[in-house]
């Protein structure tokens, strides 16, 4: 990676995206319910099980994730039963996906011996799919080819004497 942040005044961490990403998704729990959510999980019992979770813990994590808009919680009655709640991605939690995937694809390499529990593939053509970066044109980017910049949005204004 390339570049410089400088003048320094004209980036802080508070501003930093990474960093308010983290306030909301940062904990291992939040990760898991969202893999688990991706995977098709609606509810919450299946999510204590398939995550590994206390009840506490997946009960307070669903909470946050609906008051952040990632999950969205809707009532359902199976024929028989009490109401129940089950929880589905919105639009904004279903943006997480490339970041769940780059963590599986970090993971399966990485990691994991055998290559991995599950892999993805397209379901038109049965193909694997992975996660890449690529500029706006369309080229595929590694990470020696980025360059930091600070937009010109972000950048404070400077007064001249």
């Amino acid at each position: 990676m390339t570049g410089e942040l400088d003048p320094r005044s004209a980036w802080t961490a508070s501003r930093c995206s990474i960093a308010r990403t983290l306030e909301v998704v940062g904990a291992r729990s939040t990760f898991l319910i969202m893999r688990e959510a991706f995977y098709g999980t609606t509810r919450f019992d299946d999510f204590v099980e398939r995550a590994g979770l206390s009840e506490s813990v997946t009960a307070g994590r669903l909470k946050e994730l609906v008051a952040e808009g990632l999950l969205e919680r809707e009532d359902y009655r199976e024929p028989g039963q009490r109401t129940r709640r089950r929880y589905r991605l919105t639009a904004k939690g279903a943006d997480l996906v490339p970041t769940l995937v780059s963590f599986m694809q970090w993971g399966d390499r990485w990691l994991a011996d055998d290559g991995g529990a599950v892999k993805l593939q397209h379901r038109d053509c049965g193909e694997p799919v992975g996660v890449e970066l690529r500029c706006a044109a369309g080229h595929p980017v590694g990470a020696d080819e980025l360059e930091l910049a600070v937009p010109k949005r972000s950048r404070r204004r400077t007064r001249t004497a």
